[in-house]
């Protein structure tokens, strides 16, 4: 920080230098000015805070980036540092972007900068909150400067929207504030418009727990006062949390209205082919909650009109014509493909599910009254006689061989409910595989269960790979249920549960109770740029009652309390860590002698590999900033607003988990490490590892399905109905996607898979607050060198023959844990946060 050289004997003139950034294409008026207000660090002699000193900024210079305001403002002796500076704008003015604040003697060279990146808002919108910037330097609550003391406290006041006799503000919210609260999931559903998409609240209750998001404050819905009334407006987020305008345009501008998807298939695959050829026929009546901006990203044509049945009437058609995703242009014919079907589970876009068999034969935990038998049909028997002779199950258990991606419990308690929706179906499932000598996977068979219902006993049947052109057909169709599984599990848990919805009550708490000059915060806020924003598209469009997932994936209108389910069975904070995510799974154990300190039980597991260097870079990152800040458990336990954080977290952010295990104590910096560390990599690398190879695999919908659609064939029959036995193709198509659901999950996933131009990906720039303290900054250029070598490493292995999960014919290289990435739908980078 600099101190302003001036003499005792008289004041110091200093030079203010604040960069606004306008919107795109706005201009402000040559005579705007900008009230400027400077803080001491220092008490006077006598205890009380120093006079603020005012001035007004001007504009000296512009461009279509940036506009420059100037100020001069005189220091008078015995000031002391500058640590804090206020900005007020006119009253009835537009909002500005702060972009930073620098102030220099105008004698001398020595300068300062406040790093600000914030929106300021006039007067009138925002009276009675004053707001404040403090300089780069960081401040554990106790070291604060004695005139920066009420200033924190007052900043932290406004975050919370805390009136002056210490209540919090309840109002609705407004889109200017920048005002963080908590509240649970009672806005997905939209009784008002019809009684048929009312949903549950999720969080709060026994049988539905949840993470919170950030809280609105609209009024009830007068059809089910449990319910929050969904406007027309977008959902509030802090006016800090909301996109850039570079980032917003890659999204939907409004959540339009919800229809049913067309149910028409697919006629042949030369139809899906069509998709990313000479273009598709979007259907008359299409998902209208879907509005990305196309042009950007795919080709439209004009078709002739098609008239529409409902009517009768001419509709203008035109054809979208989707990029070849990564897999297809590859290999057109790998979607058949048995080897890539495992493979995928250790270097596709859900490679967290693949767990060990650690005993047989594999039981359920539900009630047998309401869902049969827990028995699996996967027998000892029968696992041998699919193993082969080579080896016994014995010496398969006992040499790790055995793998799992089992959805048998979660899925069978909603089989029956999705089953009461027309064109749709669910199994529980279990898929088994066997690790070759080679570390590639094999798998052995799929066993689809459906409980007792409707009369009827509990069904289950293992299919597996064969030869005989009959069976081969249906392990087809087995495939194409399991991957429909798969994709809803990732979609619903993997992805939005465990990285965007998780990370959004620790971005509420931070804001409200670590001071923007904690060095907590300026570690953590990078992780959750954009986060609450793109959580509250999702309840928009993607996660709603009717919305995008409901209509395209396999649990349909139970989606979000499908995952509620799983958060309330599985979720943990201390899981949420890889290594510990690793071991849960038995896809590891601690070894001292092994990298990373684990060792993999399938050494070629791409996923695991990347992210273990991943996770070694953020680890040793976040270990050299804390102890820098946090020397001894002393440190930890005077730190108020960091005890408050987690606090909050816990009691706040996740309160229907508060009571259970996997919170670690923070009572140590070994404890704090590890909690900053598990929250980084879930920002970083699980949702990049699970969001930005979406279209590459999924894309070309063969490949991974978001839904089945029709049961198996051999379902309650005695013998195979003759049409499957005719036609099994059309039997499998009938099975896929409609061509409506297609091509709005291609557009979604293509969407989700970009990155925008302005992304920011860990370690490729240094914060100002780091940059400021030496230790710090060289702490951040050994994690740029870790980095740095992770992408050395992908490449070479990527290119070594002896990693078949990574390298073969027409397989898709695994380098989404590349750090950086250019802009578009390019398969790897990791952006800092949970953004898209």
């Amino acid at each position: 920080m600099m101190k302003h050289p001036h003499t005792p004997e008289m004041a110091v003139d200093i030079i203010a230098v604040i960069t606004v950034k306008p919107k795109l294409n706005e201009k402000f008026p040559s005579d705007d000015t900008l009230s400027l207000k400077f803080a001491s660090s220092d008490l006077d002699t006598d205890g009380q805070q120093k006079p603020l000193l005012g001035g007004v900024a001007t504009i000296q210079n512009e461009s279509a980036e940036e506009y420059k305001y100037v100020a001069k403002i005189q220091v008078p002796k015995g000031y002391g540092e500058i640590g804090a500076v206020i900005i007020e704008l006119k009253e009835n003015s537009t909002e500005r972007f702060i972009d930073t604040v620098s102030i220099a003697n105008s004698s001398s060279h020595n300068s300062v900068t406040f790093s600000c990146t914030s929106w300021v808002q006039p007067k009138n919108l925002i009276p009675d909150q004053r707001r404040i910037f403090f300089s780069t330097k960081s401040y554990l609550p106790g070291n604060t400067p004695a005139g920066l003391v009420k200033l924190r406290a007052e900043d932290l006041a406004n975050l919370r929207g805390q009136k002056p006799d210490g209540t919090e503000d309840k109002n609705e919210r407004k889109g200017f504030e920048r005002i963080y609260d908590y509240d649970v999931y009672n806005d997905l559903g939209d009784p008002d418009v019809d009684m048929k998409w009312k949903r549950p609240v999720l969080g709060g209750s026994a049988q539905y727990p949840y993470p919170r998001r950030c809280r609105t404050g609209r009024p009830a819905a007068v059809s089910d006062p449990s319910s929050e009334h969904r406007g027309e407006e977008s959902f509030y987020v802090p006016r800090d949390e909301a996109f850039s305008e570079v980032k917003q345009k890659m999204f939907p501008a409004n959540p339009g209205k919800k229809d049913k998807l067309g149910s028409k298939p697919f006629s042949d695959f030369t139809q899906i082919d069509l998709m990313f050829r000479d273009g598709i026929e979007i259907p008359p009546a299409p998902h209208e909650i879907l509005r990305f901006n196309i042009s950007s990203t795919l080709s439209t044509m004009h078709a002739p009109p098609f008239v529409d049945p409902s009517t009768l009437q001419p509709q203008p058609a035109r054809l979208v014509k989707f990029p070849p995703p990564e897999a297809l242009k590859r290999d057109k014919f790998n979607w058949l493909s048995d080897s890539e079907f495992a493979r995928q589970t250790l270097a596709g876009l859900n490679p967290y599910s693949i767990q060990l068999v650690k005993s047989l034969p594999l039981m359920s935990e539900l009630n047998p009254k309401d869902y049969g038998p827990q028995e699996s049909g996967f027998t000892t028997q029968l696992v041998q006689k699919l193993i082969g002779c080579s080896i016994t199950v014995e010496e398969a258990l006992a040499q790790k061989k055995l793998f799992v991606l089992d959805y048998h419990d979660t899925l069978m308690q909603y089989v029956t409910k999705v089953r009461s929706i027309k064109r749709t179906t669910l199994y529980g499932s279990r898929t088994l595989f066997f690790l070759n000598s080679d570390d590639t996977l094999r798998p052995l068979g799929i066993e689809l269960t459906r409980p007792p219902m409707d009369g009827k006993p509990q069904w289950k049947q293992v299919f597996s790979p064969s030869t005989h052109a009959t069976d081969a057909w249906l392990w087809r169709l087995a495939k194409a249920h399991v991957l429909a599984h798969d994709s809803c599990v990732h979609q619903l848990v993997i992805h939005w549960l465990r990285t965007h919805c998780c990370m959004e009550p620790y971005a509420i708490a931070m804001n409200r109770q670590l001071s923007t000059m904690h060095p907590i915060y300026r570690l953590l806020h990078p992780h959750f740029r954009f986060n609450m924003r793109i959580n509250s598209n999702a309840r928009e469009i993607l996660i709603n009652a009717g919305g995008i997932i409901e209509s395209t994936f396999s649990a349909a209108a139970y989606s979000m309390e499908f995952s509620s389910l799983v958060y309330k069975k599985e979720w943990r904070f201390d899981t949420q860590a890889l290594p510990e995510d690793l071991i849960r799974r038995g896809m590891a154990e601690r070894d001292e002698n092994a990298p990373h300190g684990l060792k993999l039980a399938i050494k070629d597991y791409p996923f695991a590999n990347d992210g273990l260097m991943l996770w070694d870079a953020v680890l040793e990152w976040m270990t050299e900033y804390v102890h820098h800040y946090y020397p001894d458990e002393k440190a930890i336990k005077n730190d108020k607003e960091l005890k408050a954080w987690w606090k909050e977290i816990m009691e706040k952010g996740h309160p229907d988990k508060k009571k259970e295990a996997g919170w670690p104590a923070l009572k140590t910096p070994k404890d704090l490490i590890q909690i900053v560390s598990t929250i980084a990599w879930v920002g970083c690398g699980h949702h990049s590892a699970v969001n930005f190879i979406q279209y590459a695999h999924a894309g070309y919908f063969p490949s991974r399905p978001s839904i089945a659609r029709t049961n198996m064939p051999t379902e309650d029959f005695d013998q195979i109905p003759e049409e499957f036995i005719n036609n099994p193709e059309s039997v499998l198509l009938e099975a896929f996607p409609s061509v409506a659901q297609a091509s709005t999950v291609a557009q979604t996933m293509l969407i989700l898979s970009a990155h925008s131009p302005d992304e920011e990906y860990i370690g490729s720039k240094i914060e100002a607050a780091w940059e400021e303290n030496p230790i710090i900054a060289k702490a951040f250029q050994k994690l740029q060198g870790r980095l740095d070598n992770l992408d050395k490493s992908i490449d070479e292995k990527n290119e070594d023959s002896n990693f078949k999960n990574r390298r073969g014919a027409g397989l898709v290289p695994y380098e989404v844990l590349k750090p950086t990435s250019s802009f578009g739908v390019t398969g790897k980078g990791v952006p800092y946060s949970v953004s898209t």
